[in-house]
């Protein structure tokens, strides 16, 4: 069966997958989907046969059917190469009776860099594939990381340009100076006076302004997205569940009939959204645990079934996840409607116009496989010491809000595969604070060596490379000043 794309809210319009990666978010407002979900054509314990890079091959050749085989493995050796720190590009490590996925290896010490390393070669590819001259825009909304990840992967690739905005005292310190500090002529960040809910609508109306398109693509300008609202960054976070399950398999860890639970730290929905297309493609699951902090929007969905966005926003110490309006649950929500648009569109209204909505019981009971937590700013610091006091084992403060939910789950023979999405250095004094080493005043630098030496653990080179750099942008504006930035960028 061909698989093609289709928008969340349309009425049936499909698709190419290299026409859906270069417009990232539909005319409508909705969100690309697959028309169905590909499985591999060999059984899926030969993933264990495989690296990371014929993985990914293996599940982008799958997805995006309208690119050649020779397109997609140029895509995925420019993407997966030595920018990242190991050889296997992704490491797992087994530490207080849990399967820590390493994410953080790229360049930007984040789990952002697994997709957006791959997506700039596959929207250039797509461009060609489809006679784009125009100039493309990349619009990115951040709420820490993907910005920077964005940046790194866009950075002076010829035919692109990208905008990024991100709250101006939303983020973590190094993960601002990681911004303000990219090189690169056809790059430009910009902080707003809001918080990454701001930032994220601020994106999507521009994306959905007809008028505005008209006026870019009239001085050769088209626009596009990083965001995982872009089916072509959703769809390589697939490949590294794939390749976790398979090293257990390869390493005897489980059986080829063994299911997992796989656990998340997320915000919008993205990173856990692409584990459960991976189980639908056939991977063993058997439950999906999806960790919140404090902005618990989504554990309480998961709970009643009503999504409600009209509650406090809190700044905790895991700033990526500091988010109330989750996108990409959007793209669940279409398809435990069955597939139903109309369905999708109502609750999608439902939600601008009054902040929330309610799914019906039957959705809800397709959502079983689904199991949320929260954890609160001191059981994430609690949980950091109880990882390191019990294993020597170092993680950051996203990734201990997953490790606190599945550490007082409860008990489940099934292997945790913990999706490890940050650098505890990217975050080091939030980690320095939770092991109670005495920091003063220190900078952020000065922080990280403290880490170092107090945890037997290295500097990342990222993190090192910072220190001294010049700040390149410092522009910061209101939110509704962001089309205004963004024109001033492209000089229109």
């Amino acid at each position: 069966m061909s698989v093609f794309y289709r928008s969340t809210r349309g009425q049936g319009e499909q698709i190419t997958a290299s026409q859906a990666i270069l417009n990232g978010i539909a005319p409508d407002g909705g969100l690309y989907v697959p028309t169905s979900i590909p499985v591999p054509s060999f059984p899926f314990e030969d993933f264990a046969k495989l690296d990371y890079r014929e993985t990914a091959l293996a599940v982008l050749t799958l997805f995006f059917e309208d690119f050649t085989e020779e397109e997609l493995k140029n895509c995925v050796e420019r993407a997966y190469d030595d920018k990242f720190d190991i050889p296997e590009k992704v490491a797992l490590k087994e530490a207080a009776g849990v399967y820590y996925l390493e994410l953080w290896h790229g360049p930007t010490i984040a789990f952002k860099d697994m997709a957006l390393s791959i997506l700039p070669h596959l929207m250039t590819a797509a461009a060609r594939k489809n006679g784009i001259t125009d100039e493309i825009v990349i619009l990115t909304a951040t709420s820490g990381d993907t910005g920077k990840a964005a940046l790194a992967g866009f950075a002076d690739v010829p035919g692109t340009r990208i905008a990024v905005f991100y709250p101006e005292n939303g983020v973590s310190r190094i993960q601002k100076l990681q911004m303000v500090t990219q090189k690169g002529k056809n790059t430009c960040v910009t902080g707003i006076r809001g918080n990454f809910d701001d930032a994220q609508t601020g994106v999507k109306k521009m994306f959905t302004d007809r008028a505005l398109a008209e006026e870019l693509a009239g001085k050769g300008f088209r626009f596009s997205s990083a965001n995982s609202i872009n089916i072509g960054r959703l769809v390589p976070q697939i490949v590294y569940y794939i390749y976790a399950w398979s090293r257990l398999l390869k390493n005897g860890v489980i059986t080829g009939d063994d299911r997992v639970r796989i656990a998340v730290p997320t915000g919008n929905f993205g990173n856990i959204l692409a584990a459960y297309y991976a189980m639908l493609m056939g991977l063993p699951v058997e439950k999906l645990i999806c960790a919140s902090n404090e902005n618990k929007v989504l554990y309480d969905f998961f709970g009643t079934g009503t999504y409600d966005r009209n509650r406090e926003f809190v700044l905790t110490t895991s700033p990526s996840m500091d988010i109330l309006i989750s996108s990409n649950l959007e793209r669940l929500i279409y398809h435990v409607a069955g597939d139903d648009p109309e369905k999708n569109r109502e609750l999608m209204s439902a939600l601008s116009s009054g902040g929330r909505y309610e799914i019906t019981p039957k959705m809800k009971d397709r959502l079983a496989v689904f199991e949320s937590g929260f954890a609160t700013q001191e059981e994430t610091a609690a949980e950091i010491k109880r990882v390191f006091d019990e294993s020597g084992y170092l993680i950051d403060p996203h990734t201990a809000v997953a490790s606190a939910v599945v550490n007082r789950s409860a008990g489940d023979a099934a292997p945790v595969i913990l999706a490890s999405t940050a650098s505890p250095y990217k975050f080091a004094g939030t980690v320095t604070g939770a092991l109670g080493i005495d920091t003063g005043d220190a900078d952020d630098f000065a922080l990280a060596k403290m880490l170092s030496e107090a945890t037997n653990t290295e500097v990342p080179k990222a993190v090192k490379d910072l220190e001294g750099e010049p700040v390149r942008h410092e522009g910061v504006c209101d939110k509704d000043g962001m089309e205004q930035a963004v024109k001033s960028f492209l000089g229109v």
